[in-house]
């Protein structure tokens, strides 16, 4: 970790005029693997090289500061390791301290300072580029934000003060709250200078030599910057009220980063820039030390790892993909086809018992290619390939010569069973089978198959582009080149892979079926829907129980829960509630968007009766169940630790960072020893 200091003339100008010198200072993490991070070591050197460049000021004669990054990464921001491994308030406030002191130098240099952001600038990486007097942004970066809320933290360096003054309250609790809630969504180069974050927008090809130039007639006064006007106090209240509402939305005032960080915001309109940083660093003192961000840089750090190497692939060399068949057309079979089409650009095959379907799966999959190309993710050229390459048929045998051949049929097990008998014979003996099943048993299903070892489980979530996670399921006949395979081929979609073992329902639908047996036996007692449906606010889930229900459909629910009734009648069952919401349409029966509210269609589908509950007992229910089950799929064997568990339930169903996926907020209200007699974690381990 390094920052370099050099000094260079700026270009003349249009009009001929030299600019002067200045100091460049670039942010250099020495690995290219790896980006900047401001931890103390970086803070250090980032400090060391501001005085080298304000001597240059002083003893050289250079008229600016500028800061960028090596290759294409500018600043990630904060060393999310260190901030972990902080145990005391005092320490952490000193973090606070440490970068307030640093980044605010930009702007007390005495000469002009100058952001070149040419890639990644997420917390204190954007917030060093806020403290500058001037941002250039290169039109290929991808990454710019303030994730900190989304960890449980506030972004303290600054970000709270200066980003609503430079760009608007409007954007601040857009880019701070908005798109922080919204698993760390970020603006590109060009939103980025559209919204008024960066001043200049410029080519990546030659973005540093523009960015100089451009800083030359900025310096000389040959080019203005305009700036927005600051906000008043109506259009200030108005974005703090908005972002109050998506915080409520998303975690329902379960975790208090968001909150904090829109305090925060709200005081920039009239605080002095001492006094807000003052506060930063206390807000970076409390939430530092808080039980929230510990579970938060748990899962981020679990998240990502298993993004980089998933565990239990086995080190053999996979089969090459060329080309994928997909077993069904409908609309999880649809969309599983134009995610192996976009993501491993191959042929794909696509068949169904009639060529209605056929012509229809075919026909989302190629308007997916134009909706891929109306939104800039590919090229003319390669959505005319791509819809080229995208065919159907009648005849299972048009997947003869194809390497992977996916199952995506008819949940039921003798459909399935019916489908595999009759493919098997027509594929390559080197094919890959796979089936997308979310709950059947596929050792049950290998079991008409003649060469077993080549059959894995593929366990995709609804809707397949969005969701990143993928269940890959091994029975005792899967082979490990099968099993490579599915690994390899789950990297190239984008996708987190995480191994299990065959068992009903595997992880993610397993838990989350337990959670909903609760929450509709408490219904199906006589508690009010509503009562219920905020019952688990605190785990700051993305929907309420039944808005859930509704969005994955009431249908699929029923059917999960048949299976797991059937493979555990003591724990699991089957509600009248839910039959009868299926048998009705299965109707939206509370607003999804919004307060949550009736929306009247329950009538006649919830008939509790018996003894309510309250609120709070079904959170403990839910709780002790959710132990309860957990402890299960880890002593089963399913999978092989808890931090499996809560990768599959950040990315399966959007378990928050928060609460650390399940296993450190199962810890931490004392369910884990109550249910199980012990904890998932040791003490302070994320909990």
């Amino acid at each position: 970790m390094a920052v370099h200091v050099r000094t260079l003339d700026l270009p003349p100008t249009p009009a001929g005029v030299r600019p002067g010198r200045m100091a460049l200072l670039t942010l250099d993490s020495g690995d290219p693997r790896r980006p900047f991070v401001l931890g103390q070591p970086g803070l250090a050197d980032l400090e060391a090289a501001l005085d080298r460049a304000e001597a240059l000021v002083r003893e050289e004669g250079v008229v600016a500061i500028g800061v960028t990054g090596a290759t294409h990464v500018f600043c990630a921001g904060a060393d999310l390791k260190a901030v972990a491994s902080i145990g005391d308030l005092e320490s952490s406030r000193a973090v606070g301290a440490q970068g307030h002191r640093v980044l605010r130098r930009f702007a007390d240099a005495g000469v002009p300072t100058f952001a070149f952001v040419n890639g990644l600038a997420l917390g204190g990486g954007l917030e060093t580029a806020l403290h500058c007097s001037y941002r250039t942004i290169s039109g290929a970066v991808r990454g710019i934000g303030l994730p900190e809320a989304y960890l449980g933290l506030v972004p303290g360096w600054g970000g709270t003060y200066l980003l609503p003054r430079l760009a608007g309250p409007d954007v601040a609790v857009k880019v701070a709250i908005e798109n922080a809630l919204a698993n760390n969504r970020t603006l590109s180069g060009p939103q980025a200078f559209e919204a008024g974050i960066a001043d200049a927008l410029f080519e990546p090809a030659d973005f540093l030599v523009q960015s100089l130039r451009w800083a030359g007639t900025v310096l000389v006064g040959e080019r203005g910057v305009e700036r927005a006007e600051p906000a008043d106090e109506a259009t200030w209240a108005a974005a703090i009220t908005r972002g109050r509402a998506v915080a409520d939305t998303r975690v329902h005032g379960a975790a208090p980063a968001p909150y904090r960080t829109l305090d925060l915001l709200e005081a920039a309109r009239t605080n002095d820039r001492d006094t807000h940083f003052s506060a930063e660093d206390q807000a970076l003192a409390d939430l530092g030390v808080s039980p929230e961000l510990k579970a938060g840089l748990y899962a981020f750090d679990l998240v990502q790892r298993y993004g980089r190497k998933p565990t239990g692939a086995p080190q053999v060399d996979p089969r090459k993909v060329t080309s994928v068949g997909v077993v069904g057309a409908g609309l999880m079979a649809s969309q599983l086809a134009l995610l192996f089409l976009h993501r491993l650009q191959v042929p794909v095959v696509l068949t169904d018992v009639s060529a209605e379907r056929v012509e229809k799966g075919v026909g989302f999959v190629r308007q997916g290619v134009q909706d891929l190309l109306a939104k800039g993710r590919i090229s003319p050229d390669t959505a005319n390939r791509l819809s080229a390459s995208v065919s159907g048929s009648v005849e299972k045998s048009a997947l003869a010569d194809c390497d992977v051949v996916v199952e995506a049929v008819f949940e039921e097990m003798s459909v399935k069973q019916d489908v595999l008998r009759e493919l098997e014979p027509l594929l390559r003996e080197d094919a890959v089978l796979a089936t997308n099943t979310s709950s059947l048993s596929v050792t049950e299903m290998a079991s008409v198959l003649k060469n077993p070892e080549r059959f894995v489980g593929f366990h995709f979530f609804n809707p397949v582009a969005v969701l990143p996670l993928v269940e890959v399921v091994r029975t005792g006949t899967t082979d490990d080149v099968t099993l490579a395979t599915a690994f390899a081929v789950g990297k190239k979609l984008k996708k987190t892979c995480v191994l299990v073992q065959d068992a009903p329902a595997f992880v993610v639908n397993r838990i989350s079926t337990r959670m909903f047996d609760e929450v509709v036996k408490a219904v199906d007692a006589g508690t009010p829907l509503l009562e219920v449906e905020h019952s688990l606010d605190e785990l700051g889930l993305p929907m309420t129980p039944f808005r859930l229900g509704h969005f994955v459909g009431p249908a699929v629910m029923l059917h999960v829960h048949e299976t797991l009734a059937a493979a555990f009648p003591e724990r699991y069952t089957v509600s009248d509630t839910l039959r009868r919401w299926v048998q009705a349409g299965g109707p939206a029966l509370v607003t999804p968007k919004g307060p949550v509210e009736l929306t009247g269609a329950h009538e006649g589908i919830v008939q509790g009766g018996g003894t309510p509950r309250t609120g709070q007992e079904v959170l403990r229910a839910v709780q002790d169940a959710l132990a309860d089950e957990v402890r299960r799929v880890l002593d089963e064997g399913v999978v092989a630790g808890p931090e499996d568990v809560d990768v599959c339930l950040v990315l399966g169903t959007g378990h928050p960072l928060f609460t650390g996926g399940i296993t450190p907020y199962l810890d931490r209200v004392g369910a884990s020893e109550r249910v199980t007699g012990r904890r998932f974690h040791p003490a302070r381990a994320g909990s």
